[in-house]
């Protein structure tokens, strides 16, 4: 995938350019433009499934992952097509390469892949599912071989492990991880955490790298919602 941003700012549109017959696999909603030499078709995010299968497991990763039903494939139809897409959320966009090394990707983090990269659905442990913020009952992991963007709130930073100490993060400033890192959810302190105010966390150990964001979308839903109720209609 060819592509570069559109400027040096923290919320820059991606600017991929595709050959005739090229194709990438973007996030339904993410395109801004393209030149009229794209060419745009809506399937279901099944990666790959077809029938009654391909229907739940489309449904299945828009319920637990914070996709869409649908994800966008977009084909170059000359040598000189150009796409433009942007993230729903405002913050910046990371590339991750795939095929030596295989990356678990956070709810909602997914932005845009090469048409050779698939992402499956990782099944996580029961305490995961119950106490988790990462995924729910699944996380996305890659496979094959190219180029994944994904994208964050805020300021997106990488972390490496090198084993001699694990790390704790709180699960909604994690955007996408190396699968060399073992990980675990747990209460930060106290009652599920709630006696310092940071609920659930991860903490990961191993040796790898990881991506976080430095902005927490439900603390900032949180905040906006004392302005905006005041401004709903009432019955």
């Amino acid at each position: 995938m060819q592509y570069e941003y559109s400027d040096e700012s923290s919320s820059p549109l991606v600017m991929i350019s595709l050959a005739a017959g090229e194709e990438v696999r973007i996030e339904s909603g993410s395109m801004v433009f393209h030149n009229g030499k794209v060419v745009l078709e809506g399937r279901m995010n099944s990666n790959g499934s077809g029938g009654i299968g391909g229907i739940f497991r489309a449904a299945a990763r828009s319920l637990v992952s914070g996709e869409g039903f649908f994800i966008t494939t977009a084909r170059g139809t000359a040598q000189d097509a150009l796409l433009g897409i942007s993230p729903g959320a405002v913050g910046q966009i990371r590339a991750l390469d795939t095929g030596k090394m295989t990356w678990c990707i956070n709810d909602g983090a997914f932005l845009a892949c090469d048409s050779t990269v698939n992402y499956n659905m990782k099944r996580q442990s029961i305490g995961s599912v119950l106490f988790g913020g990462t995924g729910g009952l699944f996380i996305m992991e890659t496979s094959g071989s190219g180029t994944v963007l994904v994208n964050g709130f805020g300021s997106i930073v990488e972390l490496e492990l090198d084993g001699s100490d694990s790390l704790v993060v709180d699960n909604h400033h994690v955007v996408a991880w190396q699968s060399t890192l073992n990980y675990s959810i747990k209460a930060a302190s106290g009652l599920f955490g709630f006696t310092t105010g940071e609920g659930l966390v991860n903490e990961f150990s191993g040796c790898g790298r990881l991506l976080i964001q430095t902005k927490n979308p439900s603390e900032f839903v949180g905040g906006l919602m004392p302005h905006i109720i005041p401004l709903l209609p009432k019955r």
